[in-house]
């Protein structure tokens, strides 16, 4: 979704260089797209695809992954991905990194009801990330979307994360001084990209959290920007911003998954 590629766009400039603090410039000229949003896409290109029948959908997720990811190598994929883009008919690695949750938002939008979210949500992971967290952070971000979507408030999601994927211990602040190292597990990044948005008042403020707490600073705002934009929508003054950010290509899928999925 566009605000899950703004606030990898917003994150990017910060991943190496953690800013901490939500006093920052939202776009500069080193502000680009990478590995979150060419994922992200990918997977609305895959569900596109399979026009209406999901029962193909993790084929084509594998398809559009690899497709995207070698035309877009150079966008800072994690080790253990980036051998699984490079290797032909390479399978699932067991993974439980961060990866599966930052490209998932869009099968909130597509889901008709929670069960189906999880199905689809799971289809689209288990491709790569088949470790029990990996499916876990995936699935709780596709579940946050779908709630937001469905016009669930801040206190029911924040509910039905706690009843049904974790415990919610830190708040901003105290993520924000606490955190010493780079975070690139499901099971360290979602929980926090999860407070970052219960915590917000706004679209714009759930993405100055994100950055505030450090990092992998564009994953964690790609995760939250899903979240926030289902639940508060994306401010239209940074709609052109993030479009001209991204490539024709990637543009154009983004604008028909759009078209398709959340005009009305």
């Amino acid at each position: 979704m566009l605000g899950s590629v703004f606030g990898d766009i917003v994150g990017s400039r910060f991943e190496f260089n953690n800013i901490l603090t939500k006093k920052f410039e939202f776009i500069t000229d080193e502000n680009r797209f990478t590995d979150d949003s060419v994922m992200t896409i990918a997977i609305e290109q895959a569900i596109l695809d399979c026009c209406g029948d999901y029962s193909l959908l993790s084929q084509y997720a594998v398809k559009r992954m690899r497709e995207f990811g070698l035309k877009y190598l150079n966008r800072g994929y994690g080790g253990r991905f980036y051998q699984w883009l490079k290797t032909p008919n390479a399978k699932a690695y067991g993974s439980c990194g961060n990866g599966s949750a930052m490209r998932i938002s869009a099968i909130g939008y597509i889901a008709n009801s929670i069960d189906e979210c999880k199905a689809l949500s799971k289809a689209v992971t288990e491709v790569t990330h088949n470790h029990e967290e990996g499916i876990k952070g995936a699935e709780a971000t596709a579940v946050c979307v779908y709630l937001a979507r469905k016009d669930y408030n801040i206190m029911q999601i924040e509910d039905y994360v706690e009843t049904h994927y974790y415990h919610l211990t830190q708040t901003v602040k105290e993520i924000r001084k606490t955190k010493d190292h780079f975070d690139i597990l499901c099971q360290e990044t979602v929980p926090q990209a999860i407070t970052c948005f219960l915590e917000s008042d706004s679209y714009e403020d759930a993405i100055r959290n994100a950055v505030s707490i450090g990092g992998d600073s564009d994953t964690l705002a790609a995760i939250v920007g899903g979240i926030a934009e289902a639940y508060y929508g994306f401010p239209e003054k940074f709609r052109q911003i993030t479009l001209d950010k991204l490539t024709e290509e990637l543009r154009s899928v983004y604008l028909e998954f759009e078209k398709k999925f959340l005009k009305t």
